[in-house]
């Protein structure tokens, strides 16, 4: 059976989004590896070195998914319960989940000027979900 059957497009793209969030730690966790080494990574870290560019990026990549997953999440777990299914949460989901990967492509890639843009439509698919709570403009 597809997964897509199996539950609910919102917490599919919740889950998807915590699959990401998987995902950039991983990175993440590279990246501090790469820069301060596996013995410093793997010790208590009380003495590291500064971040090289790369890893400070992805730090605050994984910073700034984590943030959106906080108001995310609740959000379509409170809908899932209350059985609110709308375009509403639909659309508000897939917005979240497809933008939030555009959004760490691009924070990834240091792409200027664009990043704010993704992070803006991800912040709109969670108001979406937020006001069909709601019913307003459901």
């Amino acid at each position: 059976m597809p997964i897509s059957v199996v539950m609910p497009i919102e917490l599919l793209m919740l889950a998807l989004s915590v699959g990401l969030l998987f995902v950039l730690i991983l990175i993440q966790a590279s990246a501090g590896t790469s820069a301060q080494g596996l013995m410093n990574m793997a010790n208590s870290r009380d003495n590291l070195g500064p971040m090289s560019v790369w890893q400070a990026r992805t730090k605050r990549c994984v910073d700034n998914h984590r943030e959106g997953l906080i108001l995310f999440a609740p959000l379509v777990l409170i809908a899932a319960q209350l059985d609110v299914h709308t375009w509403m949460t639909v659309w508000g989901a897939q917005l979240f989940f497809y933008s939030r990967v555009a959004h760490a492509v691009v924070y990834l890639a240091g792409l200027p000027m664009i990043r704010p843009l993704f992070w803006a439509v991800g912040i709109a698919g969670t108001v979406m979900i937020f006001l069909a709570l709601f019913g307003i403009g459901a």
